[in-house]
C-alpha cells in the first residue's frame, strides 16, 4: 500500500528513512521536489476548502504528519508505516545538508525568526551552507496579492542562491498557496511547506518532551503549554469521531 486518502487528503505510506532516501536521490538528480506535511488540522481544514484540497494534492509526496492519521489508518485496517512529523523531517534534511555541505534557504515567520533560527543551525550544523532568509510578511501570493514585485524580489534571491533545500513557513494553506503559484518559477530542489518549524528551530516554541511524542500525545503539551489552541484541538476529537463511524470511503487505499 503506497497511498491513502484520508477524508479526500492523499497521505503517501513513507517511512522517515524512505524519505530520506527520496530527498537524498532528488539532491543528486536535482529534481524539484515539494513535500507537505498534513496533520489531522489539515485533513479537516481541507474538508472544508476544496482549494486547499486541491493545493494539498498537487505535492509531490504528502507524509503523515499527526498521530490521528496513524491512528485513523490502523483503524480502517490501511495502516501507515508511521508518523512523520514534519519538524522531524526537517531536522533529518538538516543532518542531511550538515554532512553534504548543502545549501539552505528559509522563508517565513515573523520579522527576525528566519534569522535566528538559522544563527542556531549554524551552531548545530556547522556544515550547512546557509544562503540566505526571509520573513514572511513580504506582499505575495500567500497574502492575496500573487505576483507583487515584493515576492519576485523574494523568487530573484532564492533563485540567485540556488538552495537544495527550502523551507516555507507561512502556516497552512498560505504556504501551499506560494509554493504552487511559485513552483515553476523556483530554482529550489527540495521544497517543504513546514509551517512553524522556524519557530521552533528559532526555540520560540518549546518542543513536546520525547515521552509525549512517543505517546502521541505532544498535541495535548502544546495544548497545556498553549490553552488558546483548544480551538484548533478540538479538530482532532471531531476527525477520530468522523473515521470512528464514517464509511468505507473515509479511509481508503488509491493508486
Amino acid at each position: 500500500m503506497n497511498k491513502l486518502s484520508i477524508m479526500g487528503v492523499r497521505i503517501d505510506n513513507k517511512s522517515m528513512s524512505e524519505m530520506i532516501d527520496i530527498i537524498k536521490s532528488k539532491i543528486s538528480s536535482r529534481e524539484q521536489y515539494v513535500i507537505y506535511t498534513p496533520n489531522t488540522e489539515i485533513v479537516m481544514m481541507c474538508r472544508n476548502d476544496d482549494e486547499f484540497m486541491q493545493l494539498i494534492n498537487k505535492s509531490d509526496i504528502n507524509v503523515p504528519d499527526g498521530i490521528g492519521l496513524i491512528y485513523a489508518s490502523k483503524i480502517k485496517k490501511n495502516p501507515l508505516k508511521e508518523k512523520v512529523a514534519g519538524y522531524d523531517l526537517s531536522v533529518n534534511m538538516l543532518k542531511l545538508a550538515d554532512e553534504q555541505g548543502l545549501r539552505l534557504f528559509a522563508v517565513g515567520g515573523k520579522p527576525g525568526v528566519a534569522e535566528k533560527a538559522m544563527k542556531n543551525i549554524h551552531e548545530k550544523y556547522p556544515g550547512i551552507n546557509i544562503v540566505g532568509t526571509m520573513h514572511g510578511y513580504f506582499k505575495g501570493t500567500h497574502l492575496g496579492m500573487n505576483g507583487h514585485e515584493e515576492e519576485q524580489e523574494v523568487l530573484e534571491k532564492i533563485n540567485k542562491a540556488e538552495p537544495h533545500i527550502l523551507f516555507v513557513g507561512f502556516g497552512a494553506k498560505k504556504q501551499e498557496q506560494w509554493i504552487e503559484y511559485n513552483r515553476d518559477k523556483i530554482n529550489a530542489v527540495i521544497i517543504i511547506g513546514n509551517g512553524g518549524t522556524l519557530d521552533g528551530l528559532a526555540g520560540n516554541v518549546q518542543r513536546a518532551p520525547e515521552v509525549f511524542i512517543k505517546l502521541g500525545l505532544e498535541w495535548f503539551y502544546r495544548l497545556m503549554k498553549e490553552p488558546k489552541r483548544i480551538t484548533r484541538q478540538v479538530l482532532l476529537p471531531r476527525f477520530m469521531l468522523k473515521v470512528l463511524f464514517g464509511g468505507r470511503d473515509i479511509v481508503k487505499e488509491i493508486e
